[in-house]
């Protein structure tokens, strides 16, 4: 069974280690661990892991944040999957930081890179993993804050958030997304 997990992000050094690309960084994460290597491919870039029986297709955009939309929906239609085997990782300001939220569908919140994908796909029902950075940051201050540089200690603990982030995925394979639901969004919260 073949799975699209899309980690949103914007492509460059400048934004690596930025709190909009917590989705790049967790999907670096999983392949570093799996020794598996991204290739740059139509719309992203994109490494495969298998796991379980399953087979996951890693996909980082290179579309920018607020197209993502355009690369979700190019590899879903070339691997042709059912939206139920689509999984979105993004981060969130609603969320405090190292909170984990997942959800079979909903709203955008706000966040213009699931903006665009539910517009290009035409719906709102598939699967997200939304990472908490927290909203420490003054009125009209939200764009250079998502843009702005982790912390060091938010750094130190991006190893334990992609581990349980890349965890819920393997959950949402297996056993699928309610009960995946259920094991990440406990109110743990790393500090």
């Amino acid at each position: 069974m073949n799975y699209l997990i899309t980690g949103l992000g914007n492509i460059g050094a400048e934004y690596a280690s930025t709190r909009h690309n917590m989705g790049f960084m967790v999907l670096d994460a999983w392949s570093e661990a799996s020794n598996t290597l991204f290739k740059t491919e139509r719309y992203g870039d994109v490494a495969e892991i298998s796991f379980k029986g399953r087979h996951f297709y890693l996909l980082k955009p290179s579309t920018y944040m607020n197209l993502s939309g355009n690369a979700v929906r190019y590899w879903m239609q070339k691997l042709k999957l059912p939206m139920e085997n689509l999984l979105v990782i993004s981060d969130d300001i609603n969320l405090p930081f190292g909170t984990l939220r997942m959800r079979k569908n909903g709203s955008a919140g706000g966040h213009n890179g699931l903006k665009n994908i539910e517009e290009l796909l035409g719906t709102s029902d598939y699967t997200r993993i939304r990472i908490g950075v927290g909203s420490d940051f003054s009125r009209g201050g939200q764009i250079d804050y998502v843009l702005g540089e982790l912390t060091a200690e938010e750094k130190e603990a991006m190893p334990e958030i992609c581990k349980r982030v890349i965890e819920g995925i393997k959950a949402f394979s297996t056993i699928g997304a309610d009960r995946a639901m259920n094991m990440v969004n406990v109110r743990k919260r790393v500090e």
